[in-house]
C-alpha cells in the first residue's frame, strides 16, 4: 500500500465523522439525552451532566465502513480484517447496550459486570478460534522470545482482549484523553503492520485513526460529546486483537502503558482499602488523582499523551 493510498482511509473516516457528528450531537441535545455523572466522581464533573454521549458509535461506524470499502479496493478482505471488524462490532455493541441503558433509563449503571464479562469472553473465544483456523500458532511473543503455550494461549487471548477492553474503558474519564491516546496507539500498530506488510491490519488502523481525529474536536475540553462505553470498550478490544495478529503481544504493555497504569491504580486502590482501610490515591483511576491534586484536564491529557508517545517511539525502536 503506497503512502498516497494511505491517505484515503484516513480521509474517509474523518469525513464521515465530521459530516455526521454535529447531527448526532444535535439530536441528543434536542431529545435531552445526556450522560449521567457518577456520584463518587470529582464534584466539579457535575457540570458535565447532560452532555451527549455515545460518540464512539459514530467513529466506529465510520471506521467499519471505511475498512470494508478500502479493504475491497485493496483486495484485502481477509479473515484477519473480518475478525477485527467482529471484535469492533461485538465489543462496541456491548458498550452501546450499556450506554443505552444509562441514557434512556436515566441511571449511571448500565450492564452489570458479569453481563459485560460474558460478552467479552465470547468475543475472545470467537477471535481465538478464527486465529487458529488461519494457521497461527499458540505461541506468545514475550519481549521478542516465542513462548509456546499450547491451549493456554487461548486463555491468554481472552484475558488480553477482556483486560485491555476494560483498561481503555477505565481510562476514558476526562475530555479528550482516550481520543488522543487511541490515535497514538493505533498509529504505532499501523506502522508495525506496514513494516510487516500486513495491509489488512494497516487499513483497520488507518480507518480508526481517521475516525478518532474527526471525533477529537468534539471531545476535547469542554467536550460537546463523550465517547461512551461503545467507543472505549471497542477500542481496547481492538488494540488487543491487533497486537495478537501482529504477533507483538508484549508491545501493548508499552504502547498501552497509560491504560495499564490506570487499571493498576484501581486494583491497588481497592486492595489497599479492603486490606488496610486506607487509600493510596486521592481517587482512582489515577487521572482523577491528578485532578484532585490540582491538575487541569488539559494538563493531564498533555502529560499522558507525551508519555504514550515516548513509549510508542521506544516500542518502534525495539521492534524495528
Amino acid at each position: 500500500m503506497e503512502w498516497t493510498e494511505m491517505i484515503l482511509p484516513l480521509a474517509s473516516s474523518f469525513a464521515i465523522v465530521t459530516a455526521t457528528m454535529p447531527l448526532f450531537i444535535g439530536y441528543f441535545q434536542m431529545k435531552k439525552y445526556g450522560q449521567e455523572i457518577r456520584g463518587e466522581g470529582p464534584k466539579w464533573h457535575n457540570i458535565k451532566a447532560g452532555t451527549p454521549t455515545m460518540g464512539g458509535f459514530v467513529f466506529l461506524i465510520a471506521a467499519m465502513i471505511t475498512t470494508i470499502w478500502v479493504g475491497a479496493w485493496q483486495h484485502q478482505l481477509t479473515a484477519s480484517l473480518f475478525i477485527l471488524l467482529f471484535v469492533t462490532l461485538l465489543y462496541g455493541a456491548l458498550g452501546f447496550i450499556d450506554d443505552f441503558i444509562k441514557i434512556f433509563q436515566k441511571r449511571n449503571m448500565g450492564l452489570n459486570s458479569l453481563q459485560k464479562l460474558i460478552g467479552q469472553i465470547v468475543g475472545g473465544v470467537v477471535f481465538y478460534l478464527v486465529f487458529l483456523s488461519e494457521g497461527n500458532a499458540n505461541t506468545l511473543n514475550l519481549f521478542g522470545l516465542d513462548v509456546p503455550l499450547n491451549i493456554f494461549y487461548g486463555l491468554f487471548v481472552i484475558f488480553w482482549l477482556v483486560g485491555f477492553s476494560n483498561a481503555v474503558n477505565l481510562t476514558d474519564g476526562i475530555d479528550g484523553l482516550v481520543a488522543g491516546l487511541g490515535t497514538i496507539s493505533f498509529a504505532t500498530y499501523g506502522i508495525i503492520a506496514w513494516r510487516q506488510g500486513q495491509v489488512d491490519i494497516l487499513i483497520v488502523c488507518l480507518a480508526v485513526i481517521g475516525g478518532l481525529i474527526g471525533f477529537f474536536p468534539y471531545n476535547r475540553k469542554p467536550a460537546k460529546i463523550f465517547m461512551g462505553d461503545v467507543g472505549s470498550l471497542a477500542l481496547g478490544g481492538l488494540l488487543a486483537a491487533i497486537s495478537i495478529l501482529l504477533h507483538q503481544e508484549w508491545t501493548l504493555l508499552l504502547v498501552g502503558l497509560i491504560y495499564v497504569c490506570e487499571t493498576a491504580s484501581v486494583m491497588l486502590q481497592v486492595a489497599s482499602f479492603k486490606l488496610t482501610g486506607k487509600r493510596i490515591f486521592k481517587m482512582s483511576p489515577i487521572h482523577h488523582h491528578f485532578e484532585m491534586s490540582g491538575w487541569s484536564e488539559w494538563k493531564i491529557d498533555t502529560v499522558f499523551w507525551c508519555i504514550a508517545l515516548v513509549c510508542s517511539i521506544l516500542t518502534l525502536v525495539i521492534v524495528w
